[in-house]
């Protein structure tokens, strides 16, 4: 008999990847099977493994949403498969999230299950936006109500005149579409048309919108700004405090749609660092790294490496790939000998530092001719050995420059660069539909794989306010052979020098616009 699977009603949190609970966290990465609805962040369904089958629920996109009772069916049939299921819900499952619902039917069929709470959008969209709920100084109470009930109710349950007449602050979901009626009803029914109101647009996302006004005005407000769902409503003076609180909206890259082309396994820290500082990142990862075709120079380099004078790195992807390969090899670190070590950017160093090794040489600039007359300067390079590690096709100058100062250069491949096309998360698509503010670019072949998924220069065209930052002038050659410039080019050539060097224009951007 096939054993009763397990279906965790998981509350996803209002839009924020970083929201989700530990617990949601433990339960995607061990999931069979996802059913997710339309308002969830798709970087969550990274959590889950590679094998799990994910299914769209909809909720938000009715075009492709699934019924309840479809999606009620699928949740019996998943864990009648004896499969672990995790049905991924905006929010709290619990909070007009039809959660209680769907508990109750799986209770009815025996299935076992487990609700983990999330933070709930009622909550959180207010705090993001600069909203406390409850402050000594204006209430002491909170009412969340929904603004989209039953439409198979025989008549509205929501009291508004009720509603109207309780002191605190009044928190609406879903009720974008009916924001004149609800003002209307609470003006009617005596609240002051004074009243403030905040209507919060893709709360706790970078692309987070907030429209203030009042009472009165507040539906006038939304109709000229188009301002439509997903919305959450607050009505009451805790308003006013965002003009003190707001720490969300002010953020210097907030506002910003920026797109990160790095390698996924290496994105974690530039996206973080763009998010923290209020950007909406879009992941659109267009290299993946790959094992070389060729391993067997790769082998004959490292069972010779004691006879070389320099080892040569010049990308972190380098220094990551030989070692993997080295500790294959040898199991001590000492058996790399008395080569000596250069690194080609800070990056570089900085990987190689993680090793506990000791940099002898790193160019100020990032560029061909800079390594080759650092070398120069450092010492003669007539006879020197040289194992230049990096990636299978590479430009053909450096070598070149090191042969024409007397060394001895063998060119070798550690990895190799492969195109990402996929688009798990739909990253790809809202670029191309929406286009963005930036693309960030840290490589020459994340610009070369970029262009032949996407063709650059006619995105540019096509988007003409979209600006391309380079981290170093070797990947602006690559943009360069394009035709195209980069708007900005980082000074320190690392994900962090590319960080500053937007904060740094979107600060001038704001000068520029406050002047």
């Amino acid at each position: 008999m096939q054993p009763k699977g397990m279906v965790y009603l998981v509350g996803a949190g209002p839009g924020d990847a970083g929201l989700l609970t530990l617990r949601g966290a433990e339960l995607l990465g061990r999931a069979d099977v996802v059913i997710y609805d339309g308002l969830v962040n798709h970087e969550l369904l990274r959590l889950a493994p590679a094998a799990a089958e994910l299914i769209y629920g909809g909720k938000h996109d009715r075009a492709r949403a699934l019924s309840q009772d479809t999606l009620n069916d699928l949740l019996l049939s998943k864990a009648r498969e004896g499969k672990t299921v995790v049905r991924l819900k905006g929010g709290d499952p619990y909070v007009f999230g039809r959660g209680g619902e769907e508990a109750e039917m799986l209770e009815a069929a025996g299935i076992p299950f487990e609700v983990v709470p999330g933070v709930s959008s009622a909550e959180a969209v207010p705090n993001y936006a600069g909203i406390p709920l409850t402050h000594r100084a204006c209430c002491s109470s909170y009412t969340v109500v929904t603004g989209h009930e039953d439409p198979d109710k025989d008549q509205p349950q929501i009291d508004w005149a009720h509603l109207a007449r309780i002191p605190g602050t009044l928190v609406v979901l879903m009720g974008a579409r009916q924001i004149r009626a609800i003002a209307t009803a609470l003006m009617a029914n005596g609240r002051s048309p004074d009243t403030p109101v905040a209507m919060i647009r893709w709360g706790t996302l970078g692309r987070q919108r907030t429209l203030e006004g009042t009472l009165t005005t507040i539906a006038d407000l939304a109709d000229r700004a188009h301002f439509t769902l997903p919305a959450v409503i607050v009505i009451g003076e805790v308003v006013k405090l965002r003009r003190r609180l707001n720490w969300f909206e002010t953020r210097p890259l907030f506002g910003q749609r920026i797109v990160v082309t790095r390698a996924r396994d290496q994105a974690a820290p530039l996206v973080r660092a763009l998010q923290e500082l209020g950007a909406e990142v879009l992941e659109v990862p267009t290299i993946r790294i790959g094992p070389p075709t060729n391993k067997v120079a790769l082998v004959e380099a490292l069972v010779g490496l004691n006879a070389y004078d320099w080892l040569v790195f010049t990308s972190v992807n380098g220094v990551t790939a030989f070692f993997e390969y080295f500790f294959k090899q040898f199991q001590d670190m000492r058996d790399i000998g008395g080569v000596r070590l250069a690194a080609v950017g800070p990056g570089t160093a900085a990987r190689l530092r993680e090793f506990r090794l000791q940099v002898d040489l790193m160019p100020k600039e990032a560029t061909a001719a800079q390594v080759a007359r650092s070398f120069a300067t450092f010492e003669s390079m007539e006879n020197r050995r040289v194992l230049l590690m990096r990636a299978e096709v590479a430009n053909p100058e450096l070598p070149k420059l090191l042969e024409d100062l007397g060394a001895i250069v063998d060119d070798v491949a550690c990895y190799r660069t492969e195109p990402a096309t996929d688009d798990p998360c739909g990253a790809a698509s809202k670029l191309i539909e929406k286009g963005a503010d930036w693309i960030t670019f840290t490589s020459g072949s994340t610009v070369e794989q970029f262009h032949q998924r996407f063709n650059l220069p006619k995105l540019t065209e096509k988007f003409p306010a979209l600006r391309l930052v380079s981290i170093g002038p070797e990947t602006s050659k690559a943009l360069a052979a394009l035709g195209l410039r980069p708007a900005i080019e980082a000074r320190s050539h690392t994900v962090e020098g590319l960080v500053t060097a937007l904060r740094t224009a979107a600060r001038a951007a704001s000068r520029a616009h406050s002047s």
